[in-house]
């Protein structure tokens, strides 16, 4: 039988969290999806969660960890379903027509590779503009997601060989919508497509996230920059680095040389799999990021 919707749920070490977002894909039981949830390592097992959420969830668990960009392609690959929402475990889903809505825009537009929702408070409230994929208030194309909830056109997915797992955590979503784009892809936004995010911030390590953004921003440049515009990115994005760590005022000695030491450990990966995209791929996304372009698909789906 072929199936509509996979719904793929990655978490680690937040039962309580994990719950709650199984709770709310009630929302969407009329779908019929099929509930994936990727345990990446958590102790006690998430199967614990799980099980007590009473919601029937086939669990994929990896005791290593790998980390949640590898959990995503691996929930990506185990699902059935010809569309996949993929949303971390601090996600809460608000109502059901956000959904029905981003899947309506994939089923009538098959350029459309992915849809980004927004970023909302438990109780419905839109997050600020500036904290959303766009500020646009219509229906959009946009240059990325934000990964906490998306939708993806599986086949899409599959053929462009998913995240970049060397990201390891951070800023894969930006990298993937560059090569989708490549591919003739579009990314679509939709401010009305509302779904929570209840972030836990006791689980962020600030230096980590400094240093893992700053790498996997010049990974970004290393994998999929053509020449000779890697050049003058590289430097640039290294630099960027000590401009966050002022900026962010985080303390981390030592962080230039581990960035750089990290990115030379990536030089065998990168020279076996890099893919530059086309200059007018690099256009199309700068376009897309300081102009905000209307979706003229054939169906502008909205939530309301």
């Amino acid at each position: 039988m072929n199936r509509l919707l996979s719904i793929g749920i990655t978490t680690c070490n937040r039962p309580d969290a994990l719950k709650a977002c199984l709770a709310s894909l009630s929302t969407i039981s009329a779908l019929g999806p099929e509930i994936l949830v990727f345990d990446d390592g958590s102790s006690p097992p998430a199967e614990d969660a799980v099980r007590a959420s009473g919601v029937p969830a086939r669990v994929l668990r990896d005791e290593t960890p790998p980390g949640y960009i590898v959990g995503r392609n691996r929930l990506v690959a185990a699902a059935e379903g010809e569309f996949v929402l993929l949303v971390d475990d601090d996600a809460r889903l608000i109502d059901g027509k956000s959904v029905q809505a981003a899947i309506d825009v994939l089923r009538a537009d098959a350029t459309v590779g992915a849809v980004a929702f927004a970023q909302a408070e438990a109780d419905g409230r839109p997050w600020p503009a500036e904290l959303q994929p766009s500020p646009a208030r219509a229906a959009s194309v946009v240059p990325s997601f934000i990964g906490f909830a998306h939708l993806l056109r599986r086949s899409a997915f599959i053929a462009l060989g998913g995240y970049r797992e060397s990201f390891q955590f951070y800023g894969e979503e930006k990298e993937y919508c560059l090569r989708l784009l490549d591919a003739g892809f579009q990314t679509v936004y939709l401010p009305d497509a509302l779904v929570a995010h209840v972030i836990d911030k006791a689980s962020r390590n600030p230096r980590r996230y400094l240093r893992l953004v700053a790498r996997n921003d010049c990974l970004n440049t290393l994998y999929n920059d053509p020449m000779p515009r890697v050049l003058w990115m590289l430097p640039a994005r290294f630099a960027l680095y000590f401009r966050m760590r002022r900026g962010w005022k985080i303390s981390d000695p030592g962080g230039g040389f581990w960035l750089a030491g990290d990115l030379i450990r990536h030089v065998p990966d990168v020279w076996t799999n890099r893919k530059p995209v086309s200059r007018a791929t690099l256009a199309r996304w700068r376009s897309l990021r300081t102009t905000e372009t209307a979706y003229n698909g054939p169906r502008i789906a909205r939530a309301s």
